[in-house]
């Protein structure tokens, strides 16, 4: 038997991701409503008893709503001036053997500043994959945004370049040293013609 396609009005008791926010009605197809939605106590179905509980709902969401907001502005500010640090493991050009993600993100700040956030709040279009320093913005609570610094070392050390400096000398030398070597190679050759031009003018003197 085909199932129905009509999906099933509900007021929400929870905030639910790409739904909607506590004390709001939404419509949700039966199967997600039947498996997750009722059974976690997110949302009821919307009938005239519960239509009645909306207006509670919606005071008791705005209250949470001030108290989330004031809360993850003040986290905002604390995150500002911090720059956090992961150290991982890497060759001698810098290149990370794997690399860092949002769930890093999220580990890090739970374990350096006791901060707890989901990873749907790291704001990271890919992840980090080198050394070096890094903004990291996240969106937290009530759409506050919040950035911090992460500082990612490696466990092998990198390799320095050569200088410059020593290039353009190393080079410099190395011309000089050719330079040399074909004027030594050339030295005989010009004494022969030197000799032979002497004995021509030699020649025309006596004539």
């Amino acid at each position: 038997m085909k199932q129905s396609n009509t999906k099933t009005k509900l007021l929400l008791l929870e905030d639910v991701t790409n739904l909607g926010r506590k004390g709001e009605l939404a419509s949700a197809k039966p199967g997600f409503v039947r498996n997750f939605l009722l059974p976690q106590k997110k949302a009821v179905i919307a009938d005239k008893r519960t239509i009645r509980m909306q207006e509670k709902l919606r005071e008791e969401r705005e209250v949470q709503a001030a108290a989330d907001k004031k809360e993850a502005e003040a986290l905002a500010k604390r995150l500002e001036s911090k720059t956090l640090s992961i150290t991982v493991k890497n060759d001698s050009q810098g290149h990370l053997y794997g690399s860092v993600a949002s769930a890093d993100i999220v580990k890090i700040l739970e374990e350096q500043e006791g901060i707890k956030i989901e990873r749907k709040h790291v704001l990271l279009l890919k992840p980090i994959k080198s050394l070096g320093v890094f903004d990291v913005q996240l969106r937290l609570k009530e759409d506050v945004p919040a950035t911090f610094k992460l500082k990612v070392d490696g466990e092998t050390k990198v390799r320095e370049p050569e200088s410059l400096v020593e290039v353009v000398e190393e080079g410099a030398e190395a011309q000089e040293a050719a330079a040399d070597e074909e004027a030594a190679e050339d030295l005989p050759m010009r004494s022969e013609r030197e000799k032979e031009m002497k004995e021509e003018l030699e020649e025309r003197s006596k004539e």
